[in-house]
């Protein structure tokens, strides 16, 4: 099967993204033959491209995408051509209209699930599964912020923690994304760009501060979370959108009332085979219930990646974003 398929030679901008037809040999053992259908944009491939997180080079790009099987190598069991089938990585080279794939990375499709959805959803819906249940364990009743409410990730969080009974804070940057917020059910959304994230928390929480803040920005939003946070609260920092977190005293997490923090991958909590197994039957559970609506805000063919890159990182997408082979 011929396919085109992206790389970078180095890191850097948009521009670094080229293109290349290759011709895909039949799956060896342990592999599949996926002729994708949808793949995920995600604010890692962003860091992976520019060197945020350094990758091999050449190196392909994307972790999530959905498609069907082709053809099944040696030692494959539990697929067959014709199933559909998604993987939100850890291998990358998603960027592409066919690819080989290990059957361990991928996930067979519920019927209920079409393909665009799981491509949009699937890395951002397990992220947010491994982060609210298993690594901050919010509970019902509990105010929780959640920066970038409108983002793709961010959507996804406020559904999922008002599905379980959380009331939401969400900040936002426009007055579109402050609608697609309320939308998805944040009681609460602050306006980042304009009023004081910290004091407006405060003051919805009668001055305690809320027990967990998911910040996806980073950096630049990184004292907002520390002073908006309760005391022995918790901030999960699992993005660097605004630039990464460094150069931190631990004293401050004393200082704002001896806090804890946790800067999570997705792939530590989805490594173990059962884990994975579970984690995902929650994510399709949770979409398919309604409980979580995936918003696909926006669509570019494949070969526009370079300019959807371009699109996230400028803050011009709301919810998820799709590439189309």
């Amino acid at each position: 099967m011929k396919a085109i398929e992206a790389f970078i030679e180095t890191q850097g901008g948009p521009e670094v993204i080229e293109w290349r037809e290759v011709t895909l040999d039949n799956p060896g053992p342990g592999q599949l033959l996926v002729r994708q259908t949808a793949v995920g944009l995600n604010y890692i491939d962003i860091y992976h491209r520019d060197g945020t997180y350094p990758i091999d080079l050449p190196g392909g790009l994307g972790l999530e995408a959905a498609g069907e099987v082709v053809a099944v190598g040696e030692g494959v069991h539990g697929f067959k051509p014709g199933d559909r089938v998604a993987t939100f990585g850890p291998e990358r080279s998603a960027y592409a209209s066919a690819r080989l794939v290990k059957a361990s990375s991928l996930f067979k499709l519920p019927s209920a699930i079409d393909d665009d959805i799981a491509a949009a959803a699937l890395l951002k819906a397990c992220t947010v599964e491994a982060l609210v249940e298993r690594c901050a364990k919010v509970e019902a009743g509990w105010p929780v912020l959640v920066h970038a409410a409108a983002g793709g990730v961010g959507l996804i969080l406020v559904q999922w923690l008002k599905a379980i009974g959380a009331t939401v804070i969400g900040t936002v940057s426009t007055e579109a994304k402050e609608h697609a917020a309320r939308e998805a059910g944040a009681d609460h959304v602050i306006r980042y760009k304009q009023d004081d994230v910290a004091a407006h928390v405060r003051e919805i929480t009668d001055g305690q501060g809320v027990p967990v803040t998911f910040d996806g920005i980073g950096m630049a939003t990184w004292e907002a979370s520390l002073k908006a946070t309760a005391r022995r609260g918790l901030i999960v920092s699992y993005g660097n959108a605004g630039g990464p977190v460094t150069g931190v005293n631990l004293g401050i997490l004393a200082q704002h009332g001896s806090q804890f923090v946790t800067r999570p991958t997705l792939f530590d909590y989805y490594l173990d085979p059962g884990e994975r197994a579970a984690g995902a039957a929650r994510v399709f559970e949770m979409i398919g219930s309604g409980a979580v609506t995936i918003t696909i805000g926006q669509r570019y063919g494949l070969q526009d990646a370079a300019r959807a890159h371009a699109d996230l990182a400028a803050g011009r997408t709301t919810g998820s974003t799709l590439l189309r082979p």
